[in-house]
């Protein structure tokens, strides 16, 4: 496992919610004293909301949480939660006589794990900002990655069970750290020894097929539906931030999806990527070193959010660890 957490970052809170009825469920960050919020798309078939604000051409320059979820777009209404509880903490901004709180969110989809009409709602949010806490949070199964799952490409029946996992690399006076769901079409690979850690499994069910080779070969992957994966998180630091250089925090992170994970950002993965930036270094960040531990730490969460998870016996998604793969 790679060490550090989102966390490790001053002002920033984690909480999951894992529903016990199937394996779904949402992870909030909670950043209630406002932060500069970036996002970058580049799956094909996203689920998200409050994205446009993010835009840097328009008004709203913080935001007060990020929620990722399991249950795709149904997951969004998760978000109502997560903005009743800052509002009823006195979080948002200031709108005439009341306060708004501004949650960006983005989904991933599970519904083919267990019964498809348990997803999070609202009061799954709302729990999972009442379990927010500053410390390193769990990783695996749990949260938005409790139904999560990889190595789609020839079908549900040869993939593998994915996760959520954190990691975070501090330079002199700067943090930089990640939260990633793991929810992929493609194959997580270790980049520092190309071995497939988690994907597409053989014939056998325990060796690692490798989907790149198999396509390479000639092999054609399953019929694949829109929205039927997606790997979603966050990455944030320190650093003073303007809208603009989050929006490219975020653009470069997903230069660690790519390293870990293969193939990635296709047609029927929705790949989102939020970045915040709280600002308490006191100082402005150098993007191209910013960027660098950007992807840096989204490639260690996606290689602890495969490390830390545990199977699953219908559907039959074994762990890396299960299958000996670590």
């Amino acid at each position: 496992m790679h060490p550090g957490s989102l966390t490790d970052i001053a002002g920033l809170k984690v909480g999951h919610h894992t529903d016990t009825r199937r394996p779904t469920g949402c992870t909030v960050v909670l950043c209630e004293q406002g932060a500069t919020c970036g996002v970058d798309v580049r799956g094909a078939a996203p689920g998200t909301r409050e994205t446009d604000l993010l835009n840097p051409v328009n008004t709203i320059e913080q935001v007060h949480a990020v929620l990722l979820c399991g249950g795709s777009a149904f997951g969004l209404a998760a978000a109502d939660g997560v903005m009743r509880w800052l509002e009823g903490h006195g979080h948002g901004v200031p709108v005439g006589p009341a306060r708004v709180p501004i949650v960006p969110a983005a989904v991933l989809f599970d519904l083919w794990v267990g019964d498809a009409a348990i997803r999070p709602d609202s009061a799954a949010g709302h729990a999972a900002c009442e379990a927010a806490r500053a410390t390193a949070p769990a990783q695996g199964s749990v949260g938005a990655g409790a139904g999560a799952s990889v190595g789609k490409l020839f079908g549900i029946e040869h993939a593998m069970k994915g996760g959520i996992g954190s990691a975070s690399l501090t330079v002199g006076a700067i943090t930089v750290g990640a939260l990633v769901a793991v929810n992929a079409i493609g194959d997580v690979v270790d980049p520092r020894s190309g071995r497939i850690l988690a994907g597409a499994r053989a014939d056998d069910g325990r060796t690692p097929r490798d989907s790149m080779a198999a396509i390479r070969s000639g092999a054609l992957p399953d019929r694949l539906l829109a929205g039927m994966a997606t790997t979603i998180g966050v990455v944030a630091t320190d650093a003073r931030l303007t809208k603009a250089q989050a929006n490219k925090l975020a653009s470069m992170a997903h230069d660690g999806l790519a390293r870990c994970i293969n193939p990635v950002h296709t047609p029927t993965d929705g790949d989102t990527l939020f970045a915040l930036a709280t600002g308490g270094a006191a100082k402005p960040g150098n993007m191209t070193v910013l960027g660098a531990l950007a992807a840096e730490v989204t490639a260690r969460a996606v290689l602890n959010a495969v490390t830390a998870a545990h199977g699953l016996r219908e559907p039959f998604l074994p762990s890396a660890r299960e299958l000996g793969l670590l």
